[in-house]
């Protein structure tokens, strides 16, 4: 059963191979654990539609995209998703967790693919309503060691995968100086959204990490220090 007559959108942010995910189905289950109804979902993807348009933007076999049809097409995939999955969610109370979200946008394509955050921020203000996390996680870590994490990761993917089938190396196969601008752009955001943006040391162990967020989160719920 829900806590809130209006649910909570919460968003995990960083570079890939920061441990995002992990830590997204961690806090899924002590959430569930406390009795909240918890959505788990990512961008892009969420949705049917949103998931065909996320094999295409992070498909190798993608990689003549312009940055600018990267950018409407990220959009695309979230304002389906918005009006499939977060806003019914939130409609029913829910706890709504996310990996990624419009922040992720403006990092990666208007930091790393230098379009901007104006583009970004104008294309959030119309085509999603200008909907707002009422928390996200920046979770920062060293930039060599998530691209080094990431790589590695979705190289054990790729191998498993029969030929033919979809990868999402795309946006791994950048340079560091790439991910250098996302990381910078993280913490501009950051920064300009320290009320929304919380930004973790993500550099511990998983579980210090965890312990880390969850001081975050449980006021943001109003759960006792005992939760």
């Amino acid at each position: 059963m829900s806590r809130h007559s209006r649910g909570i959108f919460i968003t995990f942010e960083g570079l890939d191979g920061c441990g995002k995910s992990t830590q997204l189905e961690k806090l899924a289950h002590r959430l569930r654990l406390q009795k909240f109804q918890v959505v788990v979902t990512r961008e892009p993807g969420g949705t049917r539609i949103a998931e065909k348009i996320r094999q295409l933007l992070l498909d190798t076999r993608t990689g003549a995209l312009s940055a600018n049809a990267e950018l409407a097409m990220m959009f695309a995939a979230r304002a389906q998703h918005i009006q499939e999955v977060i806003q019914p969610g939130l409609a029913e109370g829910k706890v709504i967790l996310c990996d990624r979200f419009t922040d992720s946008t403006e990092a990666y394509q208007g930091g790393g693919r230098r379009l901007g955050s104006e583009p970004v921020l104008a294309l959030h203000r119309i085509l999603c309503g200008d909907l707002q996390p009422d928390l996200t996680i920046f979770m920062n870590s060293d930039v060599g060691t998530c691209v080094e994490r990431a790589r590695r990761r979705n190289r054990d993917l790729a191998s498993a995968k029969k030929e033919g089938e979809h990868d999402e190396n795309r946006f791994e196969r950048e340079n560091r100086a790439f991910f250098t601008r996302v990381q910078q752009a993280y913490l501009t955001i950051a920064e300009r959204e320290s009320q929304r943006v919380i930004l973790i040391d993500a550099s511990g162990t998983p579980d210090q990490t965890q312990k880390k967020i969850w001081e975050v989160v449980r006021p943001k719920l109003k759960l006792s220090k005992s939760a």
